[in-house]
């Protein structure tokens, strides 16, 4: 055989017509194919019995694609009531991790309480990430008002956009290092 990949349909139909062909037109005797010696019958025995194989492959695919969808099927049903359970689980016996370990629950880890020093670096932290952010509390909140830009009508679609000059820059102040910001008109 050559060393190119056949898809299964192909391979099934070629199977096909070759069996078909073998008893339309049995060989005459015995006959010598890829270093083994067959007759008409158990060439047709041979072939037939890949025929199967594939065939096989077809029906454990389709039984494993129901399975699947049965698993899937119970599991929407049964999932609910198993973390249900399992919560009800740890609510009854919470404080006896030998009890949840029959059933195989792991107890709730108890947060470890911080110290002064944790408390402060957690507040500075905040603070830091507040400011980065820029975030307000509710009443700072409350006093941002945005205003809406008005829309500008537009006369015409072939209207040429308005020219902006190009900034130019001034020249620095002497001694103080520091550049002035392009004028806008």
């Amino acid at each position: 055989m050559n060393a190119t990949k056949v898809a299964k349909a192909t391979l099934e139909q070629r199977i096909r017509g070759l069996i078909a062909g073998t008893q339309k037109h049995p060989p005459t005797g015995s006959l010598t194919v890829g270093g083994g010696t067959y007759t008409a019958t158990t060439l047709v025995q041979l072939l037939q019995s890949l025929a199967d194989a594939l065939g096989a492959v077809d029906s454990a695919k389709a039984s494993w694609k129901d399975a699947l969808k049965n698993a899937a099927d119970v599991k929407a049903k049964v999932g609910p009531v198993v973390q249900a359970y399992r919560s009800w689980v740890v609510a009854t016996y919470g404080n006896a991790p030998s009890t949840l370990a029959d059933y195989d629950v792991t107890p709730r880890k108890v947060p470890t309480p911080l110290n002064a020093e944790q408390l402060v670096a957690k507040a500075a932290k905040a603070k830091a990430t507040r400011t980065a952010r820029n975030t307000l509390g509710k009443k700072q909140k409350k006093s941002v008002k945005g205003t809406v830009p008005a829309a500008v009508p537009v006369t015409s679609s072939t209207a040429s956009p308005p020219a902006v000059p190009s900034p130019v820059a001034s020249a620095p102040s002497q001694g103080t290092g520091v550049v002035a910001a392009p004028r806008t008109p």
